[in-house]
Order: structure tokens, then C-alpha cells, then sequence
């Protein structure tokens, strides 16, 4: 497996592994026993980066990859992430556990230690804030993590899907190895404003959603494949009329890949990583086969005809649809 660093001294695999559809957000989680084979697979691959979050769940997820880790943990760097206000199940009155933003400095050190014995871990690796928290100044936020590095809890410091002016001004307080955001060949909307600042500034940017939740493989033919509590039911690019037509956009890439002799998949991650040496994507998966395939992008080398071809079939101008709902929107804060 090849590896990339974010910032200025985090190494890691080129391509990570996102670890949410595991207990969350997807349909029916997997077997326990099942995941755990998928987690040391990704490793036997190569994988050193996984992806977690104390909100997936919510808890149950980082409980879940810091076991399912556990035997490989001098090999493996994990990321997890701190930033909303959740509930206790007992005070909810339906399925959303979430209250908004929460990233006051106390709340951040209450995360970061559950984050700790969730994971069974010393240290993490790599602390995001999830999303940014309009009450509570970002150099608060920055200034917490550096003390909890300084502590010896934490290692790295991260944001997630924050703006440019929000990205300078906590690199300023801390050190930021990487931006997680949504990026891919159709959500591209960083590339104009965002991009250009992590450069600048040496940040590692880490795609999430890098198969634009799934349907960059070609595998979803329509939202008849999707379980009902799904929660891709909610985005208007998975529904109606604007499926139909992103759906032409996923023929043209598959055309292009068949003659590369690669999967759809495994093209839309090579584009990626094609986009620079920072750039680490963290597609999900819970089969091996898949796991397998996404790695396999790591070894596809794509030439400046390539790139144009993929331009060309899968413009970002011509995607259908917001890629949140309203309230999904309001939550991502940029």
C-alpha cells in the first residue's frame, strides 16, 4: 500500500477506510463478527486509516472499530470527531438524538475522554471538529485541542467541511493536519475557495463520500435498492428526476473505465487521487469485495487523456440536485 501524510507529519495509507455505514446511516448494520473480518482485511491490505465519530450510532461505532482494531493497534491510525450536542436515548421522543452544534471547551475534553475509553486507546490519533460551531469562536475550539495534545490525548487536530476564513484562523491557534469535506467527481464545490487554502497552508484534505455515497460505483440502479431507513432517501440527488438523470452521468464514467479495465469505482478513486499527493480518500464499505475493489484504485494510473475523458463525461456542472436536504444543509455550516 502506498501512504501520503496530511500536514506536516501525519503518514498514512493513501486510500483510509470510512467506518460509519458499519453501525449507522445505511440500512440494517452488519454481524458484529462480520465487521470486525472487513476492519482486519483492510489492514491485511495495507490500511492504516479508519474513520469513526462518537455521533455514529450514536458511540456504538467507535465501540466498534476501537474493538475490532484492537489486535492491530500499533499499526493502524484512527480518526474520530467531536462538535454535536446528543441526547440520552431516554429523553428522545423519536429517532434523532442530535440537539445542533456543541464545541464549547468543556464539551470538547467530556468527548474527548468517552472518545478515549469508546476507542480503548491513549491517544487519538485524530481529532476533527465535526462541524463548525457558530456560538463558540474557532480559536477556542483550536486552543482546546492544542491542550488536550499537549496532554498527551490527542496527536493530530483536524476540521470538517469548515470555510476558508475558519480553516486559517484555527491553523493560526493549532496546527491542522486535514479538512475532512465531501469531495468527489460530483461534489466539487471545494475546489474553487477551499482547496487553495489547505495548500497554502499545508492541510491534508481527506474526501469523505468519495463514491458520492455509493452511486459512483454504478451499482444503484434506482432507490428500489435502498433500505427504508436508508437515509440516502433524504438527499434530493437520490430522488425522482434528479436520479434519472445522475444516473446518465454514472453510465458515461462506467463506458470510461471498462476500457481502462477497472471497475467505476476504482476510476472515481483514482481520479481523486489523481488530484494531488495530499489527498486522501476514505471511501465506506462493509464487504470485503468491496474493500478489495476501492484499494485496488491505489495501483490505477490515469494519463492526462484519461482525466479530460472523465471531465468531460462527468462534469460537476451537469450533477442534479443538492447533495443535503435543507436541514442536512444547515448542519454542514459553510
Amino acid at each position: 500500500m502506498k501512504t501520503r501524510k496530511l500536514g506536516d507529519g501525519l503518514e498514512v495509507s493513501a486510500i483510509g477506510l470510512g467506518c460509519m455505514g458499519m453501525s449507522w446511516a445505511y440500512g440494517p448494520a452488519p454481524d458484529k463478527s462480520e465487521t470486525f473480518k472487513v476492519l482486519a482485511r483492510a489492514v491485511e491490505l495495507g490500511v492504516t486509516f479508519f474513520d469513526t465519530a462518537e455521533v455514529y450510532g450514536p458511540y456504538v461505532n467507535e465501540e466498534l472499530v476501537g474493538e475490532g482494531l484492537k489486535p492491530f493497534r500499533d499499526r493502524v491510525v484512527i480518526a474520530t470527531k467531536f462538535g454535536f450536542d446528543i441526547a440520552p436515548a431516554e429523553a428522545v421522543q423519536g429517532t434523532s438524538r442530535m440537539r445542533g452544534a456543541n464545541s464549547r471547551p468543556e464539551h470538547i475534553r467530556a468527548v474527548a475522554e468517552a472518545s478515549l475509553k469508546r476507542l480503548g486507546v491513549e491517544t487519538i490519533d485524530l481529532l476533527y471538529q465535526h462541524r463548525v460551531d457558530p456560538a463558540v469562536p474557532i480559536e477556542e475550539v483550536a486552543g482546546t485541542v492544542r491542550d488536550l495534545i499537549a496532554e498527551g490525548k490527542v496527536k493530530h487536530f483536524g476540521l470538517s467541511e469548515a470555510g476558508a476564513d475558519t480553516i486559517r484562523r484555527a491553523h493560526a491557534v493549532q496546527p491542522v493536519a486535514a479538512l475532512q469535506s465531501e469531495y468527489s467527481l460530483w461534489t466539487r464545490d471545494l475546489e474553487a475557495k477551499i482547496l487553495p487554502v489547505v495548500r497554502e497552508l499545508g492541510i491534508g484534505l481527506v474526501p469523505y463520500s468519495p463514491l458520492g455515497r455509493g452511486f459512483l460505483t454504478g451499482a444503484l440502479k434506482s432507490d428500489a435498492g435502498l433500505a427504508q431507513d436508508d437515509f440516502r432517501r433524504t438527499l434530493p440527488r437520490f430522488q425522482g428526476q434528479a436520479l434519472a438523470k445522475n444516473l446518465s452521468l454514472v453510465e458515461a464514467l462506467t463506458e470510461i473505465a471498462a476500457d481502462k479495465g477497472v471497475t467505476p469505482a476504482q476510476l472515481a478513486l483514482a481520479w481523486l487521487l489523481a488530484q494531488g499527493p495530499d489527498i486522501v480518500p476514505i471511501p465506506g464499505t462493509t464487504k470485503i469485495s468491496r474493500l478489495e475493489e476501492n484499494v485496488g484504485a491505489v495501483d490505477v494510473t490515469l494519463t492526462a487523456d484519461d482525466l479530460a475523458k472523465i471531465a468531460a463525461a462527468v462534469p460537476e456542472t451537469a450533477v442534479e440536485g443538492a447533495r443535503y436536504s435543507e436541514a442536512g444543509l444547515a448542519m454542514v455550516g459553510r
